[in-house]
């Protein structure tokens, strides 16, 4: 199993560029030539490098377990039959499209649309993604109970806006993606001519489904989609859908109210359906369903889909191993199964307390971040602090494991295994309406390279996956890691007081708790971040939004300010041998190189395109550099002049 680089890597610098130029290539130049994309990736960065390293581990797990064995765990026959059977390539060859046959079936065989109600409940509960979403979320308004939810969704492309945008690259995307339906279509069994038309079918209805839509950005004001209505008042607006059969057909019996998360989007629903025939909405139900599943079916589906998804969408030259994609198959679904195994392997109970010593250090400085604020009201600050000192931590795993036993995994049935998983997955999520909000659970699994606040719950969660090198290290200096997993613990913290974080109060609760000019003077701040990031671009000229990554951005910002002010506490502490340089670094340097290294990455230039229309968060390069350049404790570290690149002039700052 490969070694991971430590946290900060001398190596991987490049200390021909000046840092006060380019931060990001002084941190990570050399880095960045030696490890291009490699064909199997679109994008390959320090969090590619932990992420393949965990994957080694849970491969070895499941290997061990999917070999017959009498003494075999529970959760070790599931995890090990469910890998071993996404392996068999073989058997699911022989099956080829029939493994999908009983849904397709269900399709042909729908007679009047008076009946689907009961069809996509059937499809909803087996992972079918059409004509909207349904589920359970909890309540933004009384963040103690759990509702039901529906909202757009039966999209196949990553955004609407890619079904509208008018320039030459997205006119050929969305020409390449019909193309692609078509191609399906025939793959199971269509004649040209008829695959050829009902691709155009197909891509109308998705068309019309992403007219209604909201963006993504209009989508990150958690106001803006979350509309309460009763049973009677959705099927009001919907009348062309049977609700109040749809809504017991799915298994729940006694629903009175849920949120409808865009209600523009269900009248656009009511227009799609009383105008389109029920051929043509059979079309487009067995377009949803064929591309659903391509690592079960046979191999010649499944490259047409990495081909269009994977290659023309992102620029990735080879599909990964298949190894890869069943380990990651098997978190999916049964992860905290597999996770158990993770985690004994590499965590364990003192990683959480080392872990929650720093989390505890970063919020001291947050606390004092906020007291000395120069733009907030005083009665604000206290909100503000009261949210603080109410956040809670989790660190690691759940304390109490996921219960698989009612999930039934069959050893050569890949197919079935993946949709009884799915299946599995929805009544438990339906299974929360209408009950207590459980506060204890994980939105990801274990080995996941990530964290994440949760404004509902008022959380911050750091899992196992990411509480490893890079990000954290015994050995390395407080320097590195404050600059490493000491600024994620920041970025989530300070997500609590973003532009969607902010609007949730300290019980989790959708409340504006602000003094009118707070939230002015809080909007103008943001307003600098807005523009600061629209003006970074990515090849080809395609500049980042500004307003989609906003969270993000002010997250980064916020989390490098406070874990900079948690490490000279810590520093403040030590002996003054604790504070020599390092390498030739000073503490602080480190500090800002740790950070720095940690966002090295690579990317296709179709990947960085795909990021910049459709995800919050910004380029690593400009996640680096637009934070370090708003900060003056970095000019001081490494002696930056007013003038220099690093060196904002009109430095942005919220937190």
């Amino acid at each position: 199993m490969p070694k991971l680089r430590d946290g900060f890597d001398v190596n991987a610098m490049d200390k021909s560029v000046d840092p006060c130029v380019d931060f990001y290539r002084y941190a990570c130049g050399t880095w960045l030539k030696e490890n291009p994309v490699p064909p199997e990736k679109a994008v390959y960065g320090r969090f590619t490098e932990l992420a393949d390293r965990n994957r080694e581990i849970l491969r070895d797990v499941l290997e061990k377990s999917s070999a017959p064995n009498a003494t075999r765990s529970a959760n070790e026959q599931k995890i090990g039959d469910y890998y071993a059977s996404c392996m068999d390539e073989t058997a699911i060859e022989k099956k080829g499209t029939g493994a999908l046959q009983p849904e397709l079936a269900r399709i042909d065989a729908l007679k009047g649309k008076n009946l689907l109600p009961s069809l996509l409940a059937h499809l909803s509960l087996v992972g079918t993604n059409a004509f909207f979403g349904f589920g359970a979320e909890q309540d933004a308004k009384d963040s103690t109970q759990q509702i039901a939810v529906v909202g757009q969704g039966g999209l196949g492309l990553p955004d609407r806006d890619f079904y509208f945008r008018d320039d030459p690259k997205s006119v050929e995307t969305r020409k390449q993606y019909v193309q692609h339906i078509e191609n399906m279509f025939e793959l199971f069994g269509e004649k040209a001519k008829e695959a050829a038309a009902h691709s155009q079918t197909a891509m109308r209805i998705e068309t019309a489904l992403a007219k209604g839509s909201l963006n993504r950005v209009t989508r990150r004001d958690p106001n803006k989609v979350y509309h309460k209505m009763s049973v009677e008042e959705l099927q009001a607006i919907s009348p062309a859908f049977e609700w109040t059969k749809f809504i017991p057909e799915i298994g729940l019996t006694h629903l009175t109210s849920l949120d409808v998360s865009e209600p523009e989007y269900i009248r656009e629903l009511q227009t799609i359906l009383t105008s389109t025939s029920l051929d043509d909405i059979k079309v487009y139900l067995r377009w949803r369903v064929m591309g659903s599943q391509p690592l079960y079916l046979p191999s010649n589906i499944d490259r047409e889909v990495f081909h269009f998804y994977g290659q023309v969408l992102a620029g990735q030259q080879e599909q990964q191993a298949r190894w890869r994609r069943c380990v990651s198959a098997t978190d999916n679904d049964l992860g905290e199964a597999l996770g158990q195994a993770y985690v004994e392997r590499t965590f364990g109970v003192e990683g959480k307390e080392r872990t929650l010593r720093m989390v505890n250090a970063v919020e001291r400085a947050l606390e004092r971040d906020i007291n000395d604020l120069p733009w907030m009201t005083e009665t604000t600050k206290q909100q503000a602090l009261i949210k603080l000192h109410k956040i809670t931590n989790k660190i690691g795993y759940p304390d109490k494991w996921r219960d698989y036993n009612t999930l039934q995994i069959i050893r050569g049935d890949a197919m079935g295994n993946s949709l009884r998983s799915n299946e599995f997955e929805a009544k438990r999520q339906l299974d929360k309406i209408s009950k207590p909000v459980d506060p204890g659970e994980w939105l990801y699994t274990p080995p996941t390279v990530n964290a994440y606040y949760f404004p509902p719950q008022n959380n911050i969660n750091f899992m196992a996956g990411i509480l490893q090198p890079p990000f954290y290290e015994q050995q390395l200096d407080d320097a590195v890691n404050f600059g490493a997993i000491g600024v994620v613990i920041g970025h989530e913290l300070t997500h609590g007081f973003d532009d969607q974080g902010r609007q949730y109060d300290a019980e989790g609760n959708l409340r504006d708790w602000w003094a009118p000019e707070d939230e002015n003077g809080f909007k103008n701040r943001t307003d600098c971040e807005v523009q600061e990031y629209s003006d970074f671009t990515v090849a080809g000229g395609e500049h980042v939004n500004g307003n989609l990554t906003l969270g993000e951005n002010t997250a980064d910002n916020g989390g490098l300010r406070i874990a900079h002010m948690a490490l000279m506490e810590a520093l403040a502490k030590e002996t003054p041998d604790a504070q020599k340089s390092i390498d030739g670094f000073t503490p602080e340097q480190r500090f800002f190189l740790g950070f720095g290294q940690i966002w090295c990455s690579n990317a296709t230039p179709q990947a960085l395109r795909l990021q910049v229309q459709t995800n919050p968060h910004s380029p690593a390069e400009f996640r680096v550099n637009g934070s370090v350049s708003n900060f003056e404790e970095f000019s001081k570290a490494f002696g930056c002049k007013t003038g220099q690149p690093m060196v904002r002039t009109n430095a942005c700052r919220v937190w």
